[in-house]
């Protein structure tokens, strides 16, 4: 993949020290615009809004980062009213993309990755959800038993650890036995335990075969928020995390430093070691559910009452 990207750069005319914010994904357009596997599309690789800067002094990370923001814009995942949308065609008649991308930045979800709708148990067990990931939190568009719609947002620096787990599940074929057919399918879950308040901690679990994804997006948000916070490069993570030695980078040099950790350095390089892993995570990489699997958040911050 990273070759491919490579040669995609190299097509565009995107210089080399450019290459590291964007990414290829697999995806396919659904019905509502959410996001799935289909075809080829390259996309920035990072959360935080400010390295858009980097990207716009370039034409061509200019012109693809234009590109993304309509793309976003068309297809429901960044939010536009109608005065917003006037705006919007009105830049967008004049070619004044750096302008049309500024107007994108104040809109809500800007940046966000929106999923396939799947199943919560927050707040009531099998609820209806949609789930976008940017911003640096996990956002649930919920639909409750009664049909009422609630959003709410999960902060990945209140992610105390999270994991994938995975399981059988018999394919129904219409007979009151489910297992009569003896077909089984893969069930992904992405689980969190998460910072209610002060003292107290809960499990949330998300049912989606995008999971992987979800878990994968939830690492390079930590491994942002460590790079920035050690005040490393955010240039040279981004190239490593492509070249597959992220673990190696200056978010590893974060961790290591931080003072959020307590644990020792042996236990720190285990769990370092295990988050990476995720950029080339499989099928037969995901277990059964046990504290041993969990990946913890350096990113992790506690609260105080003026949190809350």
């Amino acid at each position: 993949m990273l070759l491919f990207l490579q040669a995609v750069a190299t097509k565009l005319d995107l210089p080399d020290d450019l290459v590291g914010y964007f990414s290829l994904f697999l995806v396919r357009e659904g019905v509502d615009g959410s996001l799935s596997c289909k075809f080829k599309i390259i996309k920035t690789d990072y959360w935080d809004m400010a390295y858009d800067s980097d990207v716009m002094e370039n034409r061509v990370g200019l012109n693809l980062l234009y590109a993304q923001t309509v793309s976003d814009i068309e297809r429901g995942w960044i939010l536009v009213n109608k005065d917003q949308h006037r705006q919007l065609k009105s830049l967008q008649e004049k070619g004044s993309k750096k302008e049309f991308i500024h107007l994108g930045q104040t809109l809500k979800y800007y940046g966000y990755i929106k999923f396939d709708p799947c199943v919560t148990d927050f707040p009531e067990k099998g609820c209806q959800v949609i789930v976008s990931a940017g911003n640096n939190e996990l956002n649930f568009h919920v639909k409750l038993p009664n049909e009422q719609m609630k959003e709410g947002s999960f902060k990945v620096t209140r992610m105390r650890c999270w994991r994938i787990t995975s399981s059988q599940v018999p394919i129904a074929n219409g007979t009151t036995n489910p297992c009569s057919s003896g077909q089984f399918e893969i069930k992904l879950e992405l689980s969190f335990e998460y910072l209610m308040s002060k003292d107290r901690l809960q499990w949330v679990t998300i049912t989606s075969d995008q999971a992987i994804m979800m878990s994968i997006c939830l690492q390079s948000m930590v491994d942002e928020l460590m790079v920035k916070k050690s005040g490393g490069s955010i240039k040279k993570m981004l190239r490593k995390r492509h070249n597959g030695s992220i673990h190696r980078s200056d978010s590893q040099q974060a961790v290591k430093s931080s003072p959020l950790l307590d644990s020792p350095d042996a236990n720190r390089e285990q769990i370092v070691k295990l988050s990476t892993k995720l950029t080339s995570v499989s099928l037969r990489g995901i277990s059964a559910s046990n504290s041993a699997n969990n990946i913890s958040n350096y990113a992790f911050e506690g609260i105080g009452d003026d949190d809350l």
